[in-house]
């Protein structure tokens, strides 16, 4: 199988395409190496082994090329995280959105059928919660004065009462609450739309808080671990927002790696986007991951710090039923064992602060 992967010089999608390479199929690799993920416009050493071509998915001409030889495309590139503030949305709109657009006017015009996206969980923003007396609710807006009070639990809105998170089925309600968010799930309607008019078939990766070698730092669009881990490396004690006990589900690169190559070879369903829920399984609070990083790295304790960013959200922890079912898949890579070998992976190098 020849495969494009785009973003493939980046933190998911550099593993997807080794993980391709070393199963015998052809990869060829897009990226335009962001400033704002990248620290150098050199390709790094990992993509030596593959075609390397610097360029971006919104490029009509540039992706119209590379099209006609493929047999399918794994779209990873996007530009990622919280952000600064809303002066970052059209650039999110042009990378994440647009790009989509014309890459999926590219796939139609060449005859291209499959495609396997990288989605998020941040589309569903809260998680799912349930009220002792009114069973599965969405939570009640987190309130600026209950922040300061170091209240941080959503509660009911019928009866006020703390909520239990239960586990995030890929059928929730989709709620998204930032920038990023807002273009991720605009990219699922978008291959949702092609898939629809085209036969094709569409798998959208609803990853959660991926972790490993070759993240990004220093930066503000690089997830939680990576963050600890650069001020654990600068000597400083990791900051977590809120008491810590925000839960999350950690997944490996390498099972993130896997399940996209398990969907590229999985027939899907012609005319259907597929949303799938990769994750550990295994939740754990980020307060959890700041201990066993700072442990592993020894390093000082977390600080905890109270506060909340704007977009944040309490709880999101996944189902993994759905993936294992049409897919067979199952993260291999337990907590413990997954944060010790973080703690001395090699990430990419510091990055420029803007985009």
């Amino acid at each position: 199988m020849r495969v494009l992967v785009t973003g493939g010089a980046g933190f998911i999608g550099s593993h997807i395409a080794d993980l391709l390479a070393d199963s015998g199929d052809e990869v060829v690799v897009l990226d335009n190496l962001l400033s704002s993920a990248h620290g150098s416009s050199v390709p790094p050493d990992y993509t030596s082994r593959h075609r390397f071509l610097r360029g971006d998915v919104a490029d009509i001409e540039l992706i119209g090329d590379l099209l006609r030889d493929v047999d399918a495309v794994c779209h990873q590139s996007a530009v990622v995280g919280h952000g600064i503030d809303p002066s970052d949305a059209p650039s999110y709109a042009l990378h994440n959105d647009y790009a989509t657009a014309v890459l999926l006017a590219g796939m139609h015009a060449a005859g291209i059928r499959k495609l396997v996206m990288a989605s998020s969980m941040v589309v569903y923003g809260e998680g799912r919660y349930k009220c002792a007396r009114h069973g599965v609710v969405p939570p009640a807006p987190r309130r600026q004065s209950d922040l300061a009070a170091n209240r941080y639990e959503p509660t009911c809105g019928d009866c006020g009462e703390e909520l239990a998170w239960q586990l995030v089925p890929e059928d929730a309600p989709l709620q998204p609450r930032s920038t990023y968010a807002a273009t991720k799930l605009a990219q699922e309607h978008l291959a949702g739309a092609w898939a629809r008019q085209t036969g094709g078939t569409v798998w959208a990766m609803r990853y959660h808080n991926v972790y490993g070698p070759r993240m990004p730092q220093n930066t503000p669009y690089a997830g939680v671990a990576s963050l600890f881990r650069s001020s654990l490396l600068r000597g400083e004690a990791p900051t977590v927002l809120e008491d810590g006990r925000q839960h999350r589900d950690f997944v490996h690169v390498h099972d993130v790696a896997r399940a996209n190559v398990l969907a590229l070879r999985a027939q899907g369903t012609p005319g259907e986007l597929t949303p799938l829920n990769i994750c550990s399984g295994q939740p754990h609070t980020v307060g959890e991951l700041a201990v066993e990083l700072a442990r592993a790295c020894d390093g000082p304790a977390p600080r905890i710090v109270g506060g909340a960013r704007a977009a944040d959200v309490r709880h999101v922890v996944a189902d993994p039923a759905r993936a294992e079912r049409l897919l067979g898949f199952k993260a291999e890579t337990g907590f413990a064992e997954g944060i010790t070998a973080f703690a001395t992976a090699k990430l990419r190098a510091p990055v420029d602060q803007g985009i």
